[in-house]
Order: C-alpha cells, then sequence, then structure tokens
C-alpha cells in the first residue's frame, strides 16, 4: 500500500518534474517569479496540471494588504489537466480535464446547517495548494487538490468546453449567490455600479432572472462590451450623475435594487441613494474590514435594505457548472489579457492597476504546453 506523498504505479507512467514555476506572494506588493518543488500528493488527492488561472480581485487586497503571512501562493479560478492521482481516487485519472473550487463546506456546522457555507470553519480551509500555506495555488505549474475537494469540489471539464470558459465556474458562482440573496422579482429594476468582469456576470445573471438592468461604470470601453452582451441601459458614469439618471429612468423612484461590484467604500452612499424606499442594496466588493459612511436613516427611516454576498454557494454549485459548461453566456469573451506564468508579476500588477480596455486577466501556465489549441 502506498503511503501519503509516494506516487502510485499509474502516476509513474507519467512524468511528472521535481520542481516549477511559481508566483510567489513574499510580502505586501511582492510577488515574485521563483522554482518551487512540484508538490507531492497523499491518498485520495489530485496534482493537477494548471492550463489557466483567472486573476480574483480578492488575490488583489490580500497582496496589496498583506492580510496573509508569506509565503504563499494564491490563484484559485483553475482549471488543467490531471497529472497524478493518489491511493483510492477512481472517479478521475491522468489526462482528465478539470475545474477545481478551493473551498467545500463541512455541511453539518451551525453556519452550515444556516447556510451561511462562507463561516464554515471547514470552507475557510483552503483545499489546494502549489506549496507553502494552502492559498489556491493556481499561479503555478501544478497544484495539489486535497482529499475533500477531490470528492465534491473537483469538475470535470466537457470536452468542448475550453479552459479558459472553465474557470469561470468559480467567479460565476459567487455571483449567483450575489444574486440569489436579493431575491429579484421578475419586473423588477436593477441598478449594477461597475462593470469589470464581475460586474458583468452579475448584470447578466440579473437580466437572466427576468429584471430590468441598468449598468454604470467609468469607463466606456467597459460599457461597450456589456452592451454586446445585451446589456442596453448604460450609464457613463463619468459623464451622468448616476443616481440622478436612475431616478429618471424609474419614473423619479430609483432602483427596485442595486449591487455595488466595486471596491472600496466610497460609493456605498451613491449606491443606497439609487434605490427606491424599501428598496434593497447589495456589497458584493467590499472585502476589506474598514469604515463607510451611510445614511442610518435610508435603512430605518426609508426602509432600505443592506446585504453582504461573500464566495461561493456550494448549493449553487451544480448551477454555476451548468451555467458555464452550458455556455449560457460567452464568458471568454470577458478576457482581455492572457499572460503566460513566466510574465505572472506583469499580469498581476496589471490586474491591480485596471485601464479602461483591462477586463478579466488570466494567467496561463498552459500556454508553454507543446502542442496546446488552447
Amino acid at each position: 500500500m502506498a503511503i501519503a506523498g509516494q506516487l502510485s504505479i499509474e502516476e509513474k507512467k507519467y512524468s511528472i518534474p521535481a520542481t516549477m514555476q511559481a508566483a510567489v506572494y513574499r510580502g505586501v506588493n511582492d510577488v515574485r517569479l521563483e522554482t518551487v518543488p512540484v508538490p507531492q500528493i497523499g491518498a485520495g488527492e489530485l496534482l493537477v496540471r494548471v492550463h489557466t488561472c483567472g486573476i480574483c480581485g480578492t488575490d488583489l487586497k490580500k497582496i496589496a494588504s498583506g492580510s496573509h503571512s508569506a509565503p504563499r501562493i494564491f490563484g484559485h479560478e483553475t482549471s488543467g489537466v490531471v497529472a497524478a492521482v493518489g491511493v483510492g481516487v477512481a472517479q478521475f485519472k491522468p489526462g482528465d480535464r478539470v475545474v477545481v473550487f478551493h473551498h467545500i463546506p463541512c455541511r453539518q456546522c451551525y453556519y452550515c446547517r444556516h447556510k451561511t457555507f462562507a463561516q464554515c470553519e471547514t470552507y475557510k480551509r483552503v483545499g489546494c495548494t502549489a506549496g507553502f500555506k494552502a492559498s489556491g495555488g493556481g499561479f503555478a505549474e501544478y497544484v495539489r487538490v486535497m482529499d475533500w475537494i477531490v470528492r465534491e469540489g473537483t469538475v470535470p471539464i466537457p470536452q468542448d468546453v475550453s479552459f479558459e470558459q472553465a474557470c469561470f465556474v468559480e467567479p460565476v458562482n459567487t455571483c449567483l449567490k450575489g444574486i440569489e440573496r436579493l431575491e429579484l422579482e421578475p419586473g423588477e429594476t436593477v441598478l449594477v455600479i461597475g462593470q469589470g468582469p464581475i460586474g458583468i456576470m452579475l448584470s447578466a445573471l440579473a437580466k437572466r432572472s427576468g429584471t430590468r438592468v441598468i449598468t454604470s461604470d467609468l469607463y466606456e470601453p467597459r460599457l461597450t462590451i456589456s452592451r454586446r452582451l445585451g446589456l442596453n441601459e448604460a450609464i457613463d458614469a463619468s459623464r451622468a450623475d448616476t443616481v440622478k439618471t436612475v431616478r429618471e429612468l424609474t419614473e423619479g423612484r430609483g432602483a427596485d435594487a442595486a449591487i455595488l461590484a466595486v471596491g472600496g467604500n466610497g460609493l456605498i452612499r451613491t449606491t443606497m441613494d439609487a434605490v427606491r424606499p424599501g428598496g434593497r442594496v447589495l456589497l458584493f466588493a467590499q472585502t476589506v474590514h474598514g469604515e463607510a459612511v451611510i445614511d442610518p436613516a435610508a435603512v430605518c427611516v426609508d426602509e432600505k435594505t443592506l446585504l453582504g454576498s461573500y464566495s461561493a454557494s456550494i448549493e449553487l454549485q451544480e448551477d454555476s457548472v451548468r451555467f458555464v459548461m452550458g455556455r449560457e453566456m460567452d464568458l471568454e469573451s470577458l478576457i482581455s489579457h492572457r499572460f503566460p506564468l513566466s510574465k505572472s508579476v506583469e499580469a498581476l500588477k496589471l490586474a491591480a492597476n485596471p485601464q479602461p480596455d483591462s477586463m478579466k486577466i488570466v494567467i496561463q501556465a498552459g500556454s508553454s504546453w507543446e502542442g496546446s489549441t488552447e
């Protein structure tokens, strides 16, 4: 019987190097391309050769704030190919194309029973690593997927779906969770502030719920992309007052619901002002603790509801997989920049300092694969 850390006979058929390249976080705004050991897997685990990993705003905030100890290898929107399987893994084999979630809840604790899965202590344990303390690991050539993620958080990619499309499964799940939190009803008007990749996905999912969607962004190129996806009512916030325009479009009332898909706290008050009395506001990108200015009477007297949504929901995993793998939305069209792993530091810098023409940015260790068609 093989022991943890050793490769089975099946695994030895595939050539796996001893070392690999990875973008290693070493401190505040300090990420370096380094050579590190390829992670060893144990019983019930997978080794996945990374093809594509999307850059998420939460990783950028961790890098910029120093909120996490160093060293680490971030990246959790990961798709790739199974390179090796640990003892006892029967549902996957080397060569399988997969996308992996990095969090899965226990389903039994107080928070899971109340469906607040992101607060579950098991959920908070990251189940994918490329070395050091588990932090996702997608900004590397290989990722170790731990046993509970193999069982419940690893999803096969159909042959007609690209690695790029597939890497959106986790972010789509987070967006579906946010839309569910708003309890949208057909015919309602929803304002989405921010038309980056997440804002566009939230807008498309809100429209899918039967609502009228109004989008807002400072960058006209982003509004142009959202219009291509059928989000035709748009406010160029660099030229028009968003709150005033929304009220003009809703007979003076304001939107029924609004989503703030832009980081930072400066637009919270604006977002609340843009909804009608009794309306709802969802904070989707406010992941750093701090202070914000709100009008308390808007909550009390105007009966507006302030909501938050963070990370993914296990209950929406199948829905997110169907949405992405069924290509209900051409998510690849949201990718504006593709960087090889060798230029991952440059990719992270661009993602942290977005430009009018930058949307989703991905790091592709798989771009160096011989014969790659992705």
